[in-house]
């Protein structure tokens, strides 16, 4: 039995909370993806998180607790994404959704290559390379980072990859109020959203941030 395969029933449940449908196929992607991450990170440390029941709350849930607030995005970045966080699992949930995956760390791009053959994610593209020399040929309507260390240099290191009429998300825990004060010129924030993620026991919120 794979490590994750007890866990299927609550990441069945956890998605039901969260509003989101979610085929069976889907579902089986997503564990086997966290099975991948599980795997690689015993010599890569791709992640702090090493227990089967947790990759389900603390990545997949998490992960997939902003989808219902990028339902018109087509077009995701998705910047320091580590071993592809959120950017795979939302790659998965959303088939439609092109996702480009902006990794500094070269161990942790070539993990996010590899679940991209391995779950056949032709929607996915992991890009070893810095955020900031990053010029891609086209802008993304979406840009997410679930790791920035602020927003004030989640703004200013990858506020160029926003299309005219796109938006920064930022996934946080606690409300950076403080950070939130201190956004470069020419940012706001257009919308503030509280995550509940089932089965974890902590603050969530996700920020939109965008061109004044």
């Amino acid at each position: 039995m794979s490590a994750l395969a007890p866990y299927a029933g609550q990441l069945a449940e956890g998605l039901a909370a969260l509003g989101l449908e979610v085929a069976e196929a889907t579902r089986a992607r997503l564990l086997a993806y966290g099975e991948l991450l599980l795997k690689w990170n015993r010599v890569y440390n791709l992640t702090a998180i090493r227990r089967p029941q947790e990759v389900v709350t603390h990545h997949l849930l998490d992960s997939l607790a902003v989808a219902p607030w990028l339902d018109k995005v087509q077009r995701l970045a998705d910047i320091g994404s580590g071993g592809g966080l959120p950017g795979i699992p939302l790659a998965i949930l959303r088939p439609e959704l092109a996702v480009s995956s902006v990794e500094t760390v070269n161990k942790k791009a070539s993990f996010q290559q590899q679940a991209k053959i391995e779950l056949g994610l032709g929607n996915f593209q992991p890009i070893n390379a810095r955020v900031e020399n990053l010029q891609p040929e086209l802008p993304f309507d979406g840009v997410i980072s679930r790791a920035f260390s602020s927003l004030g240099d989640f703004v200013q290191l990858a506020g160029h990859l926003v299309a005219e009429g796109g938006a920064l998300y930022a996934m946080k825990g606690l409300r950076p109020d403080e950070e939130l004060g201190a956004l470069p010129a020419g940012w706001t924030l257009q919308a503030m959203h509280a995550l509940a993620v089932p089965g974890l026991d902590a603050e969530r919120h996700l920020l939109v941030l965008v061109r004044m």
